[in-house]
């Protein structure tokens, strides 16, 4: 790419180029509902009512928002998602989207889940990191006790040390198979405690190379120090800072958990407040590229163009291992398609589990497509754009 090239994002041929025009004309179905707020609720509602009846309605929901936003019921039914990303040179990080059970028996269960895909990962061409949420792998009010400064029961104790021991075990495996490891974040009355042990994985793991990954939600307001704070500290104890950013996902629920505690909201007043962080974000980690692994993980065209002009100011070619764009799979392929059809490092994340339990991962990226501000209009207007080009073509 040259300085004077700017990437633009409505390039709908290459877009859609993967989907058939059956497949197209499902999505610009489910987009058309999507795009209406008030179905979403009901819709979202009632499915999981359904569900929870067990109605017959699997089928229907397999068929329509489960085949757009999730790979397959295990690990090994991502094989044809994975396969058809791959053809257009997008990578696949595989995301178990199964709700934790919040007990000893889940947590094990989530670890063991997490090997799998380690060793699908060991022989894959497609997936360069994994991914996983530590209350997956311990207790939540556990977390929450101790951000709290509450002293520990005996038993939590000990609980505690098998959380971290799973954690260890993990990142073990991921540095032995010299692949890479995104922790995500989670609601800021834990994240204190998920990254002081994310920053102690770094440190014993990222020695050499960026082989764990912090997620910082930039959000909140206080975030964008709480990286360069990080970067300083990674850069003073000599390991690799690996960093993920994202705008965040739980902005609904920190606004409302403040307001009803009586604390300042730690979320950005405005969107543009987040946007302006975000970006800010990303040139730190471009001018800190040399002890930094950066994965920009956005469904934000400006930002993704952004720093493709700031890989191209800095020098740095397109597919510079240390740089992936990330977007979720089914949303925003766009941006996915257009930068990996220019040579550079996109990945999608490609969430999978049985359907009834990957319900709550689907409500909220219904909830996503339409609080995003024009998301959902977005995605529906490009699809139809590529109907009736498709339509012109062929007539």
């Amino acid at each position: 790419m040259t300085e004077t090239q700017e990437i633009t994002f409505d390039d709908t041929a290459i877009a859609f180029r993967s989907k058939s025009d059956k497949a197209l004309k499902r999505m610009h179905l489910l987009f058309r509902v999507i795009n209406n707020p008030w179905l979403v609720k009901i819709g979202t509602t009632l499915s999981i009512w359904a569900m929870n009846l067990r109605l017959p309605v699997k089928g229907l929901i397999k068929a329509t928002v489960y085949k757009q936003f999730v790979g397959g019921e295990s690990v090994y039914d991502c094989e044809e998602a994975i396969d058809d990303l791959g053809a257009s040179g997008i990578k696949t990080i595989l995301d178990y989207s199964v709700e934790g059970q919040g007990d000893e028996a889940g947590f094990e269960m989530t670890k063991q889940e997490m090997f799998r895909i380690i060793e699908i990962t060991k022989t894959a061409r497609f997936i360069p990191f994994c991914v996983m949420k530590l209350t997956g792998l311990g207790s939540f009010a556990m977390m929450e006790k101790i951000q709290a400064g509450e002293e520990l029961s005996e038993e939590e104790k000990q609980a505690f040390d098998r959380f971290k021991e799973r954690v260890l075990d993990i990142c073990q495996k991921v540095s032995d198979i010299d692949s890479r490891l995104l922790i995500d974040a989670e609601e800021s009355w834990i994240q204190n405690v998920i990254d002081d042990i994310t920053y102690e994985m770094m440190e014993k793991f990222n020695k050499k190379r960026p082989v764990i990954y912090n997620t910082y939600q930039m959000y909140r307001n206080d975030m964008y120090a709480n990286l360069v704070e990080a970067h300083r500290q990674a850069t003073e104890k000599g390991y690799y800072l690996g960093a993920k950013l994202v705008r965040g996902a739980y902005m609904e629920k920190e606004r409302a958990r403040a307001e009803e505690m009586g604390y300042p909201s730690p979320i950005n007043a405005t969107k543009a407040d987040s946007d302006a962080d975000f970006n800010k974000g990303i040139e730190f980690c471009v001018q800190n590229i040399k002890t930094t692994g950066l994965v920009a993980g956005t469904h934000n065209e400006n930002s993704s163009g952004m720093l493709a002009s700031l890989m191209n100011q800095h020098g740095l070619s397109a597919n510079d291992e240390r740089i992936f764009f990330a977007q979720l799979y089914g949303m925003s392929d766009n941006i996915s398609y257009i930068l990996a059809e220019k040579g550079f490092n996109v990945a999608k994340y490609v969430p999978y589990g049985p359907v009834r339990k990957v319900m709550p991962y689907l409500s909220r990226r219904a909830d996503e497509n339409t609080s995003i501000a024009g998301q959902s209009s977005r995605e529906f207007n490009l699809i139809r754009k590529e109907i009736r080009r498709r339509s012109l073509v062929s007539k």
